[in-house]
Parts: structure tokens; sequence; C-alpha cells
């Protein structure tokens, strides 16, 4: 028996898909910087919310979720280090899901943990099919570095380890 082995070329590969890549990238790097922007607009009112839901130096906590929201969610725009920036986004969407969500159910009409889980997902997608054509990455030569399997991998691992060290360190649940 003679198998065949059908290697995709590079265009299909690494240009096949940019304009949904460009798609992605749009709808979770505006996604997160909206919430950076609303969150920095706010710092009182958001260290305030940090602290009543358990947070440790909350207005620590506000000031760093503007500014790792807005600089995920920039640099997911700009297709720049796709997979770190990604993992970012993952980290924050589950310190979101454990802090608030997770004991409200699934559904976001119940303040449940669907939503940010699809932005979490998006992200470890996005980083495991690349930024494409269109992006920083690209320009510079680094969407190849680590791709497909590995980058998601890499993001979801990041994500979560950086999401369990920040609750680890500054969360303490607030009894119901």
């Amino acid at each position: 028996m003679t198998r065949v082995r059908i290697k995709p070329d590079s265009a299909t590969t690494h240009s096949g898909h940019s304009s949904v890549q460009l798609l992605l990238r749009a709808a979770i790097g505006a996604t997160m910087i909206a919430h950076g922007v609303k969150h920095g607009r706010s710092i009182d009112g958001t260290a305030g919310w940090f602290g009543s839901i358990g947070f440790r130096r909350p207005r620590l906590q506000a000031q760093a979720s503007a500014v790792v929201e807005v600089g995920s969610g920039a640099a997911i725009v700009a297709g720049a280090a796709t997979p770190l920036a990604a993992a970012a986004v993952v980290g924050t969407m589950a310190v979101a899901a454990r802090s608030v969500h997770a004991s409200k159910g699934f559904f976001i009409t119940s303040e449940g943990w669907e939503y940010v889980a699809n932005l979490a997902v998006g992200a470890v997608a996005l980083a495991g099919i690349g930024p494409g054509r269109w992006s920083v990455d690209r320009a510079l030569g680094l969407d190849t570095t680590i791709s497909g399997n590995h980058a998601a991998a890499l993001t979801a691992g990041l994500g979560l380890i950086a999401a369990g060290a920040q609750l680890a360190t500054f969360h303490r649940p607030v009894p119901n």
C-alpha cells in the first residue's frame, strides 16, 4: 500500500486565512481594549469593585487590569507577540472566571462564565492559527517561531499559570 502525504504549500498555511485571522484579532483585541479603557477611566470605581470581590491591593489590581487589558488587546490587534498577548487574555479571563463568574453558572445573563470562557478559547485558537499575513509578527518573521498546537499550549499554559499566581497572591474570596 502506498501512502500519499499531502503537504500544504506555504501560501495556504501562512496566508490562506489572513482575513479570518485579522477578524479574530480585531474582535478579541478590541474587546480587551474596551474593557481596559473602561477600567482605566474609573480606577477608583474599579478598585472598589476589586475590593468588594476579595482582592487585596484593589487599586493595584485596577491599574494592572487596565494596563494588561489595553496592552494585550493592542498587541493582538497588531498581531504582535501573539502567543504572549493571547496568554494575557487567557490569564485575565481565568481570573475573572474564578473570582466572579464560576459560581454563577454558565450563562452570561446570570453573570456566568460563558463570555470569559469564549474570549479565552478564542485567544488560544488565535495563538494556534497564528496572526496571519497582516501582522507585526509576520513582518518580523516571528509568526513561525512557535505555531500551531505548540503556540496554543504555550498560550493556555502561561495564561493559567499567571492567573493562578495572581489569584494565590491577591485574591481572598468573599464568603457569600
